[in-house]
């Protein structure tokens, strides 16, 4: 069609090499209209959607699922309407019944043929036509000048299918003997009961998401590049319950957004990464370089794998700020709608695992980051207060750090100081 439209790969985010079809919401044949998603496309970071750049008919997918492109790779051809845009799509069939008959109003019966001849079809009917193995002289159109429509041979599926199911349901568990006296037809044999017993011991593979496969890649970049080290304490999570229970409603009622630790541990983290400049710090090649911004990225899981966004200047944002960001990330991400750019430029991250009830665990540095702090959940535990035992709400704490630049002693330093600002979270408002 001389009218076709070629559908490429957009351009893809800077520091992204090629994309996988990830999945077609659209089939040969099908209408689309303008701005309609047809295609995703899986980098590894984020999902791409592939708009239609105009109404018309899918006419040819040339990328099918699973097919790896690169930026400008033809995926698909968009055709022109049929006959102006009278005969794609459900719509276009009604009004191409509704117009059925010659001009002094008698229905044609003979069908429309193309410049060659041939019956003119729609991609959509030769498609349904090919897979099921038809004559179209068979069937009867219901379009102007008899054309066959999309519905017409979905009418003849529909009512073969119908007829073969039919005739399960009538044949009789009977046979005829020659004398013509009928017989039982011996009954079936019966399928031995061992699938309860013994369920079969069954395998499955798939192929790792682009996503998954990258996370992996990163993992073990990191431990074989970084001389990863973690140290660990704990911290009593008291004063923070304490005011989130005081002015928790009042904080929500204001700001629309509940308050969460995440906030508390941001802002633990900005006050500890200012005293000790080298933990927000990064190696490349022979040099260190320091960050003097403070870009915290917050691990979120995803369906997908986990995705860690950015907040950009950290040190600048409010609780609310940071609650409200979090919040539209984490959707993003599970949404599959977060941006490139928010994903990458991190000076530290924070991972908790509390919220699936990890109670320790060791987090891997985000390349080329050099500490990240892991969060764990919160329980109560027996503590020494005062010279008495008394069971606080306690949380242990841990943080990976690249040894390379970070000495032990600033290590532990740096956890101690975070665990001082959420014990006492007065130290973050008073900057001591």
């Amino acid at each position: 069609m001389s009218n076709s439209i070629e559908i490429r790969t957009p351009e893809l985010p800077e520091s992204v090499a090629d994309a996988k079809v990830l999945a077609w919401h659209k089939s040969a044949g099908d209408s689309v209209v303008q701005d309609e998603n047809l295609a995703d496309l899986e980098t590894d970071k984020v999902v791409l959607e592939v708009p239609a750049p105009a109404d018309g008919v899918l006419e040819k997918i040339l990328a099918e699922t699973g097919t790896v492109v690169n930026a400008g790779a033809p995926l698909a051809v968009l055709g022109a309407a049929l006959d102006g845009g009278a005969a794609s799509g459900d719509q276009a069939e009604q009004e191409a019944a509704e117009a059925a008959g010659d001009g002094a109003g008698r229905p044609a019966t003979e069908p429309a043929a193309d410049g060659n001849g041939s019956v003119a079809m729609s991609p959509a009917v030769r498609r349904l036509l090919e897979e099921h193995d038809l004559d179209i002289s068979s069937i009867k159109g219901s379009g102007k000048r008899g054309r066959v429509l999309k519905r017409d041979v979905l009418a003849v599926l529909s009512s073969a299918a119908g007829a073969a199911t039919a005739a399960r349901v009538e044949e009789p568990d009977t046979v005829e003997a020659d004398a013509g006296e009928t017989i039982e037809a011996p009954p079936a044999p019966a399928t031995p009961a061992t699938s309860a017993a013994q369920p079969a011991r069954q395998e499955r593979r798939e192929t790792m998401s682009r996503l998954r496969a990258r996370i992996a890649q990163r993992m073990v970049e990191s431990q074989r590049e970084a001389a990863m080290l973690t140290t660990f304490n704990d911290a009593d999570m008291s004063a923070v319950l304490d005011i989130r229970r005081r002015h928790g409603e009042a904080f929500e009622a204001r700001h629309g957004v509940r308050i969460g630790f995440m906030s508390f541990f941001v802002a633990a983290s900005v006050a500890a990464l200012k005293r000790f400049p080298v933990v927000n710090a990064s190696v490349e090649g022979d040099e260190i370089v320091y960050h003097d911004y403070y870009d915290i990225g917050v691990a979120v899981s995803t369906d997908r794998g986990l995705l860690v966004p950015v907040l950009r200047d950290a040190d600048r944002l409010s609780f609310a700020d940071i609650e409200q960001t979090i919040g539209k990330f984490a959707s993003r991400a599970r949404a599959g709608t977060i941006g490139l750019d928010e994903l990458t430029g991190g000076t530290f991250t924070i991972t908790n695992g509390g919220v699936f009830g990890s109670l320790m665990s060791t987090p891997i540095l985000n390349p080329p980051q050099s500490g990240i702090l892991g969060m764990h959940r919160i329980e109560q535990r027996a503590v020494v207060v005062d010279g008495e035992i008394v069971a606080r709400p306690m949380m242990h704490l841990a943080l990976s750090y690249d040894h390379r630049i970070v000495d032990g002693r600033e290590a532990v330093l740096f956890l101690s100081e975070i665990k001082k600002s959420i014990e006492d979270p007065a130290r973050m408002i008073l900057s001591v």
